[in-house]
């Protein structure tokens, strides 16, 4: 035995020193390709003194160009900036890939040793920031690592710093998912518990509150700008009449007018009436409208590829672009990675669609700002091959050709100018064309004052980023979202209530009003929190995050549920990130409510009645998995005999 475990220890050892020695190898030689790519930068810009006023002397050239000069519009300022770019510089302006930085705030340059796993696999895995910045001439990021306020403002102006020293000093415009849910989902969600808490934008919806949304949006605003965040990679548009879908959380809801008027609400709470130095910018998606995916299966796979229409309703999904986004003058907007399927010439995924791009989005409906698209449908990364749907057998530098042909102007997760400077030297893009884009990505910086002050106040980001105000208006939204589906009578609790509670982990708010006890046989009422049902899917390390497939519960899931609400009078409250099948547990239950994510805090209040929930349902439940089988991927509400239809919601 004592030789077996010295045996084992030998190997635990060797393993150790090869980990190390590997690690070391990997630390020194992207620490030298560090020191490399910081020996392309040039000094900070200096301060010049013109007409009583201080301007970036930006191109170090000692003159106030007119791309310097906040007084000249913002056409002029383009124009020269543009006339001054290399080629190598304007193919850079038009890329956009994720980015992050220590736990620190400082740039991600080096690997590091983390028991964080995000913080560890960006390190290893993620280019370095100063070779996306001085190597590749890049100056578009979506952060994607979530910290404190402070140190994300720190981060921030360490690498709007670096940006001035490259030699225009182009600045960085800094972009994000959304921040301010309770989901961490690396496609499509970050958890900041540095930002206040509100609920998910179907909870939004739930509560039919425009001014509260354009509130919402403001505030996200603020505790974006505070840290450097210009560029909102949402709000999702699309219309989740496919109750499958995993990205139903989203969304808005089914209903194309609802939401038509939380997009624009949305939208001008984080840009105002107009861009301007105090904006944040809205990448509104995913053109046009991604909700109606064959089976429900999302197209960030291979197997979700096809959107399809069987109920014709392809002009139901652009609605709310039409009557939301394009009204409140979205900057810019992203198209989805699926095909629409027989509603072009070709069958192409949108980014690659010459007549969705240019001529639906930008001749018919006449948009002129920045289309951006999905993340990584050109290159297979490290966690998923190139998205390319409907071109798979084309080549990266012809993948490239047909997004610029299409209309696009950038390309969103992948940091590859060099094809873009290739097709250009060899007359496959025109000077001009890229030029076009080129001014679309350089006029919304100029608009969001970028060039003339990147950076922000550290000490105020800790003040404005999650601040009471903030976070109380948070947690009264998440009880306004809401749905009271049914109350037997049991709603509000009385204060002294007995209450045993499963699937709340913060109980300390109901001791306030009631007793939670330790067994169902001891309580008056049971209290069973749920969350929507879900095929896991064990491919990808972001297929694991996609919530997909079934909305029913497995017989086993459903005869524990049921064996402890018979129990006792039960009220049931179920996270609702797709249309949950609750038929049975309903028909058991005394109460339910619906959330979309409400605190364990805020629900306490709710049952005992010190907050009421308001919301209606931005969807309708289906009442079984036959009938959500037989609906169609693009008609709203149209399973039958659903149990509450779209809309639903009571009062107590």
């Amino acid at each position: 035995m004592k030789k077996l475990l010295k045996f084992l220890k030998i190997i635990i050892l060797s393993v150790v020193v090869v980990l190390l020695l590997g690690y070391a190898i990997v630390y020194f030689k992207m620490k030298l390709d560090s020191n490399a790519n910081y020996d392309l930068l040039g000094s900070e810009a200096a301060v010049l003194k013109r007409r009583g006023m201080e301007f970036r002397d930006l191109n170090k050239n000692g003159d106030l160009d007119i791309y310097e000069d906040r007084d000249r519009s913002v056409d002029e300022r383009v124009q020269d900036l543009l006339d001054q770019m290399t080629l190598e510089e304007k193919a850079g302006t038009l890329f956009i890939t994720m980015i992050g930085s220590t736990p620190d705030g400082e740039p991600l340059e080096t690997p590091v040793l983390s028991t964080n796993i995000m913080t560890l696999g960006l390190s290893f895995f993620l280019p370095s920031n100063s070779e996306l910045i001085a190597r590749k001439k890049m100056n578009s990021f979506n952060i994607l690592t979530s910290t404190e306020a402070v140190k994300m403002a720190k981060y921030n102006n360490t690498i709007q710093k670096m940006a001035e020293r490259t030699r225009l000093g182009i600045p960085i415009t800094l972009a994000t998912d959304p921040r301010h849910g309770t989901e961490n989902n690396p496609g499509a969600a970050i958890f900041t518990p540095a930002f206040s808490q509100w609920p998910t934008s179907l909870g939004l919806a739930a509560t039919r509150d425009t001014v509260m949304v354009r509130e919402f949006g403001d505030i996200a605003r603020q505790e974006y700008l505070s840290v450097g965040i210009r560029l909102a990679l949402h709000p999702m548009a699309d219309l989740a009449t496919e109750p499958r879908w995993g990205r139903t959380n989203g969304t808005f809801g089914e209903n194309a007018d609802l939401s038509s008027v939380m997009t624009k609400a949305y939208v001008l709470g984080f840009q105002g009436d107009s861009l301007n130095t105090q904006s944040v910018a809205c990448m509104t998606k995913h053109f046009s409208g991604g909700g109606p995916q064959k089976d429900g299966e999302d197209a960030h796979f291979p197997y979700g590829k096809e959107q399809v229409y069987p109920g014709n309703n392809f002009d139901y999904h652009v609605k709310p672009f039409i009557e939301g986004a394009f009204p409140a003058k979205t900057a810019q907007i992203m198209p989805y990675y699926g095909i629409p399927v027989d509603q072009t010439s070709e069958n192409v995924a949108f980014a690659f669609n010459k007549e969705i791009i240019t001529g639906l989005l930008r001749d018919s409906l006449q948009f002129d700002g920045v289309v951006c698209t999905d993340w990584n449908i050109i290159t297979d990364s490290n966690i998923s091959e190139g998205r390319a749907w409907g071109v798979e057998d084309l080549s990266i530098k012809e993948r490239v050709k047909k997004v610029i042909d299409a209309g696009c102007d950038q390309f969103g997760g992948e940091s590859i100018p060099e094809v873009i400077v290739e097709l250009v030297r060899e007359g496959s893009i025109s000077i001009e064309r890229l030029d076009s884009s080129v001014k679309r990505v350089l006029r919304d910086k100029f608009r969001l004052g970028l060039f003339d002050d990147p950076y922000v106040s550290v000490k105020a980001s800790g003040e404005i980023a999650g601040n009471p105000k903030f976070r109380e208006m948070g947690k009264n939204a998440q009880a306004k979202s809401s749905v009271l589906l049914k109350n037997e009578g049991l709603l509000p609790l009385k204060k002294g209530t007995k209450v045993y509670v499963e699937g709340i982990k913060d109980t300390s708010t109901l001791m306030n009003y009631g007793l939670v006890v330790n067994s169902a046989d001891e309580a008056d009422v049971i209290i069973k929190r749920l969350t929507t049902p879900y095929d896991p899917r064990t491919g990808s390390i972001v297929e694991r995050f996609f919530h997909q497939g079934r909305l029913y519960y497995t017989q086993e899931e459903l005869n524990e549920i049921l064996l402890l609400i018979s129990k006792k009078p039960t009220i049931a409250v179920v996270n609702l990130e797709r249309p949950a099948i609750l038929t049975e547990i309903n028909e058991a239950s005394g109460a339910m409510i619906a959330e979309f994510g409400t605190s364990d805090e805020v629900l306490a209040e709710l049952l005992f009645g010190k907050m009421v929930p308001e919301g209606k349902l931005p969807f309708e439940l289906p009442s079984s998995w036959e009938a959500v089988l037989e609906q169609k991927e693009d008609v709203p509400y149209d399973s039958k005999d659903p149990l509450y239809q779209y809309g639903h919601g009571l009062r107590y």
